[in-house]
């Protein structure tokens, strides 16, 4: 019996003229994902992808499960394929089904003729293989509202047989909104921030903040093991990490006290602004939430986006931190975001911040710092490794 996945791509639909460049997009996506697991065959039609293994030794399984995690899927599923024929399509149904069927209390079929030379008409398509599956399965009864189960026909150039549909990952086809660079921490926002705009169809590049001996080796690697859970959704992702640790004992030697998280925040803005300019970003992405801490107030925000040349993106901005958790355990990056390894946020925080920073005021602080120099120094100092779900490639 042969078998394949079917995909249905949802909210690209809505795409009107472009909708075609959009499914293109998605299916250049699974075929890169799903590649090391054997050689596929795909189709599309009516907002339907068909993935068809094209040998043996094709892993559906592992395909499957990797599909389940790329962006611009709504749902997706197994199918058994057979003849265009009632008689077949009711031979074979039960026996793909069977252990579905055999779990459930109430079923429905559904049809869905998109050829319409086929000789039953959809109503009657579902009546016949209804009939049939009481008949192997006596237990089951039929629920037209609420079933366990959902057995669909399609007819389309073959017969397909499924069960259930799975809701896939939603949102839109990565790379199909541009690049944009998340400025990534060891934390839990930032990760999820990442994860979020990347469903909006974003490439990502990551850029982190590192300040030896201030932070460890083990606080870079956790943030490598975040990128990697993103990973999963958004496929590559380059890191540059950034040497920090100058810039940061400049502010702390030469700026205000309570001024320090600020200006921390506007050179890492600045920096963003250097590394987006020379890999092809167009947007910053940060986790920050309004009034979670004193550096994301809305003065505080302010004073930090008037050095950004790129739109700033906070998904997480109103969200609190419950819900951002929630989604961190969904792709599974809390676990690591709470280890004990503290990025360069957490060095040389100010006793008490500033929350209603003016910018006049942090712009006449920064002038004792030589803002081109340092930045400079930093962006030279750059380290730049490839990141996957498999973990991290030198580059």
């Amino acid at each position: 019996m042969k078998e394949i996945i079917l995909i249905k791509d949802g909210e690209l639909a809505l795409k009107g003229l472009n909708r075609s460049s959009f499914e293109d997009m998605l299916v250049k996506n699974i075929r890169r994902r799903i590649k090391p697991f054997g050689n596929f065959e795909f189709r599309k039609s009516q907002s339907t992808i068909t993935v068809s293994p094209m040998d043996d030794f094709a892993d559906l399984d592992a395909a499957t499960d990797e599909i389940s995690r790329v962006f611009g899927i709504a749902g997706y599923s197994r199918a058994a394929v057979c003849e265009k024929d009632m008689d077949k399509i009711c031979e074979i149904a039960p026996v793909y089904l069977y252990e579905q069927l055999s779990n459930a209390k109430t079923f429905k079929v559904e049809a869905k003729r998109s050829d319409k030379k086929f000789p039953l008409k959809s109503p009657e398509i579902s009546a016949t293989l209804g009939g049939k599956i009481l008949e192997k399965f006596p237990h089951l009864r039929v629920d037209v509202r609420n079933p366990d189960i959902t057995v669909t026909v399609e007819i389309r150039d073959e017969a397909y047989v499924r069960g259930n549909q799975l809701k896939g990952a939603g949102g839109m086809p990565c790379g199909s909104s541009g690049r944009a660079l998340i400025l990534i921490s060891g934390g839990i926002d930032s990760p999820v921030a990442g994860y979020m705009m990347s469903k909006r169809g974003l490439d990502l590049v990551g850029i982190h903040f590192a300040s030896p001996p201030y932070t460890s080796l083990r606080a870079e690697e956790k943030v490598h093991d975040l990128l990697s859970k993103v990973a999963r959704y958004s496929g590559r992702i380059w890191l540059h990490t950034v040497p920090f640790t100058e810039i940061q004992e400049e502010i702390r030697e030469k700026c205000p006290e309570e001024y320090f998280t600020i200006i921390m925040r506007r050179f890492m803005m600045r920096l963003s602004n250097m590394l987006a300019k020379t890999t092809d970003c167009h947007a910053l992405i940060t986790g920050e939430s309004v009034a979670q801490v004193a550096s994301q107030t809305t003065l505080a925000l302010g004073c930090t986006d008037a050095v950004a040349e790129f739109p700033v993106f906070r998904p997480c901005i109103g969200m609190d931190k419950e819900e951002i958790i929630t989604i961190s355990r969904k792709i599974d990056t809390f676990n690591i975001s709470i280890q004990p390894f503290e990025d360069c946020c957490t060095v040389f925080t100010p006793k008490h911040p500033k929350t209603r920073p003016h910018l006049p005021d942090i712009e006449e602080a920064e002038k004792v710092l030589d803002i081109d120099g340092l930045c400079q120094r930093a962006f030279e100092g750059i380290k730049r490794i490839s990141i996957t779900s498999e973990g991290v490639e030198n580059d």
